[in-house]
């Protein structure tokens, strides 16, 4: 187990507090003076079910955790923008202004930052000054647990404190959204800001992509734990495949149309997708729309398992989760399919999938509390043998949105 706020013993996460005192001192030592300075914090998320079904308007179940990203910011009188971040120390403070408000591949984690700013004058609030902002996230770098997400909240957060903006927590996320599409070219759905931005202790969102409806749904683990697995592979998603996939969506969505008054994939049930498939004129599209439209129904199942106290159920829809964007979407890779298999194989497992985008990064499993560490043990044993480098293994909270400390 590993991770940049874990306490040196490795059993449990340093308080919050402590992350607080942290991001002070070292702010104080890069930018000089504490004077002023105000620490927030934006939680990363984890989606227990419905994966690559946000853009294409079907339904999302994930959850705020109790790990994302620390930020200590303050005002400028001037246009500068000094970023430090305590994870990539090597690159030192990086300055920018709200003059040169661009997306640059040698800007690195700062288009974050950078990419929310220009949104918000996008959409109406002009950025008056600078500031210095200095980062510091437990979440683990390229995991798929939406570091980037986190970022874009936590930033939005900062701006609305600072500058007294009037943005509620849910134009946040969309905010953050039109960031990451317009400014940094990812093409991603709403779920990732929607989870770091709405986030409730204790509960999920079962959320409604279409229309931007949601209900919390509380996750009742009667004597087991979420536990994510990180496959410690890298991935960059505006490089993956995750455009690609989205564009599939859209082509077998518009050859649909043809046959069916439909807005979106997440329109239909499982039964009028068997009856109209033959209008997609491409094999690997119609396995495509077939995750999208099944992956929808499951989610809106499981939520309704969940709802009924039927955890085994939620488990094994987890289970066929996975198996979909192994087979029919094609997102897993080597590494996340023997995380899972491997899972599987242990007593005491309920469920386990990939999470986030795929092509690396993470799978979340619900483990029985007296499984866990012989989880831990055999699941990282036989991938270490197998891949040939160590997974981390995170037991998670889930906890709350955005806040001031």
């Amino acid at each position: 187990m590993g991770s940049l706020a874990e306490a040196p013993d490795g059993k449990g996460w340093v308080m919050a507090e402590n992350m607080k005192e942290l991001a002070l001192k070292k702010f104080e030592e890069v930018f000089g003076g504490a004077q002023g300075v105000n620490v927030y914090f934006a939680p990363g998320r984890v989606n227990m079910i419905g994966e690559h079904t946000d853009y294409n308007g079907g339904h999302v179940f994930p959850c705020a955790l109790t790990i994302g990203t620390y930020g200590a910011a303050r005002k400028r009188e001037d246009g500068k923008l000094r970023f430090y971040s305590m994870n990539f120390e090597h690159l030192g403070v990086m300055e920018s202004s709200l003059d040169e408000l661009k997306m640059e591949k040698e800007a690195g984690w700062t288009n974050y930052p950078k990419g929310m700013i220009w949104a918000f004058g996008e959409k109406g609030y002009q950025v008056p000054f600078g500031m210095d902002l200095l980062l510091n996230g437990n979440i683990p770098n390229g995991s798929g647990l939406s570091s980037s997400a986190s970022v874009e909240v936590l930033t939005g957060f900062i701006l609305k404190d600072l500058f007294g903006f009037e943005v509620t927590n849910q134009e946040l996320a969309l905010i953050g959204q039109y960031a990451e599409n317009k400014f940094n070219g990812v093409n991603c759905g709403i779920m990732d800001q929607f989870a770091s931005a709405m986030g409730k202790k204790g509960r999920a969102i079962f959320l409604d992509t279409a229309d931007l409806s949601f209900e919390y749904a509380p996750i009742q683990l009667e004597n087991a734990k979420i536990v994510i697995s990180c496959s410690n592979k890298k991935r960059g998603l505006a490089d993956s495949k995750y455009n690609e996939r989205r564009s599939e969506c859209e082509t077998a969505l518009a050859e649909l149309q043809e046959v069916v008054g439909i807005r979106n994939l997440g329109d239909l049930t499982q039964e009028q997708f068997e009856q109209y498939k033959a209008a997609i004129k491409d094999e690997v599209r119609v396995k495509r729309a077939k995750h999208a439209v099944y992956e929808n129904q499951r989610t809106i199942q499981a939520v309704e398992a969940l709802k009924a106290n039927k955890i085994e159920l939620f488990g094994k829809l987890m289970n066929e989760s996975h198996i979909s964007l192994q087979y029919d979407y094609e997102v897993t890779g080597v590494e996340l399919d023997t995380l899972v298999e491997e899972a599987w194989k242990v007593d005491g497992v309920i469920g386990s999938r990939m999470t986030g985008a795929g092509f690396g990064g993470c799978t979340v499993s619900i483990v029985k509390d007296d499984a866990i560490d012989a989880f831990i043990e055999q699941v990282g044993k036989a991938y270490q043998k197998k891949i040939g480098y160590d997974a981390d293994f995170y037991v998670v909270e889930i906890g709350d949105g955005p806040s001031k400390l």
